[in-house]
């Protein structure tokens, strides 16, 4: 049986032009979302909380503290969150026990703008436990699994979020990335996913799990619903330590800018190459198509990159422990058997370690401003190897491996992006990880948008039962 669609899914862009021609309503396409989630989220486990309901949806929202370009910009969307985000009135679990009964008061700050945008918040996704992991097995409240093959992970920590915008069940969703976890679901489950640069989207009302590290950005069907949902989160935050205060973003008004002559590197060396024969040949590939529109390609090796991403191992697992701190001694039980590992890892990191990898993030954010004032863009997989099987694998072995390609990015906080790029024998996807310095998050958006017109990786979908 073909287990691709040739029908594209529906994107927010599509969808706000057809609610703009009165072609289908907010209703419509809220009800549709509800439908796929109550057929689909029993064996897929995206969801842990639904909130929309299957009613009316206001057209017009409040416009107090939004510009006016932006108002109604998301209207009547159907958006998912990951559940660290505080959803104001709706329980935010963190995918973890010891909040399965948590209800914020406020809003995330994220939340705050996409309502005002006009979106509808549809539910709460699943995540990998206290999002320190990339399988997406949580004890807690299910198995996420992959719409492509469920015996595979979808990847983590945004799961569910990945899993909903893959199917349907949400036009696009929200997910936080600390050393992966935006863009490896996104490239197992055959998305877009973009963990803009650190600062660029405030982090205040999601739960941590590195207050170094951790990234919020969209999970979505394109580059151009990317855009548009970056335009509406990427504002900034007085209250918020991390938010810098920059120019907003002009993510839509650079999507369509030529990419000939853009230098561009093409990661390779042992780290890199250490990945499957598959997802290599994709990437491979994605490059000629760039050359084909006039870019120049030069392979250099970034063997390097193993130095960050150890050090941003060993400061998840430090920060995510000094989060955890009370939790882990007074309720260690609480916690799943891989992800009370990985904590019990942190809280044994000692002072020195810690420094000398805080050491290893400072010399690496000078490394990378260097190395972009000779490349406009770097170019390596997402992930080095396909979905595994969710059985017969360790959780804390897989971290390390799924990680190996995302991690330097967030250690250096620079904009990186996951674009389906192709799709392996057994038709499982591949995704080409599209990486620019700091605040040329435009830049990245723009070469992938331009991938994804030469390509038809975006027409393909997972077969649902």
């Amino acid at each position: 049986m073909d287990d691709m669609d040739s029908q594209p899914r529906l994107t927010i862009a599509d969808a706000l032009a057809l609610l703009r021609a009165r072609k289908l309503s907010a209703e419509e396409l809220t009800n549709a979302c509800l439908e796929r989630i109550e057929r689909l989220n029993p064996a897929l486990k995206a969801f842990i909380t639904v909130s929309a309901k299957p009613a009316a949806v206001s057209q017009q929202v409040q416009t107090k503290g939004v510009t006016a370009s932006l108002a109604n910009s998301l209207r009547g969307i159907p958006i998912a969150v990951k559940d660290l985000f505080d959803t104001a009135g709706i329980r935010t679990t963190a995918g973890s026990k010891f909040f399965a009964d948590h209800v914020p008061a406020q809003d995330a700050f994220v939340v705050e703008k996409l309502k005002l945008a006009g979106a509808n918040l549809i539910g709460k996704t699943n995540t990998h436990e206290i999002a320190l992991g990339v399988t997406g097995d949580n004890p807690h409240f299910g198995t996420a699994r992959n719409p492509w093959d469920t015996n595979r992970i979808p990847g983590g920590s945004s799961s569910g979020s990945a899993i909903a915008v893959a199917t349907g069940m949400a036009l696009g969703a929200l997910g936080t990335d600390t050393g992966g976890s935006i863009r490896i679901p996104a490239a197992l489950c055959g998305v877009v996913g973009f963990k803009p640069t650190f600062g660029r989207v405030s982090a205040r009302g999601v739960f941590p799990l590195s207050w170094n590290l951790d990234h919020v950005g969209p999970i979505v069907p394109s580059v151009k619903d990317a855009a548009l949902l970056m335009l509406v989160i990427s504002a900034y935050d007085a209250l918020d330590p991390a938010s810098i205060k920059m120019l907003p973003g002009d993510y839509l008004g650079h999507l369509t800018d030529e990419m000939d002559g853009r230098k561009i590197a093409f990661a390779v060396g042992e780290y890199v190459e250490s990945a499957d024969a598959e997802v290599l040949q994709a990437a491979l590939e994605a490059a000629r198509i760039f050359e084909k529109m006039g870019c120049r390609i030069e392979e250099v090796n970034m063997d390097w990159l193993r130095e960050a991403a150890f050090a941003n191992k060993v400061m998840t697992q430090a920060d995510g422990a000094a989060v955890h701190r009370d939790r882990l001694r007074e309720r260690p039980d609480w916690f799943g058997e891989d992800v009370r590992r990985r904590l019990a890892d942190g809280a044994n990191t000692t002072s020195t370690e810690y420094a000398l990898a805080r050491r290893t993030q400072t010399e690496m954010r000078k490394r990378f401003e260097t190395f972009f004032e000779s490349y406009d863009l770097l170019f390596l997989p997402t992930t080095p190897i396909p979905a595994p099987t969710i059985r017969g694998h360790d959780a804390v072995e897989q971290a390390a491996r799924l990680t190996r390609f995302t991690a330097p990015f967030n250690l250096t906080g620079l904009p990186a992006l996951s674009i389906p790029s192709g799709f392996t024998r057994d038709r499982l996807p591949i995704g080409l990880q599209i990486v620019a310095r700091a605040w040329a998050d435009a830049k990245t958006l723009n070469a992938g948008y331009a991938f994804e017109q030469a390509t038809e990786w975006k027409y393909r979908t997972p077969t649902l039962q």
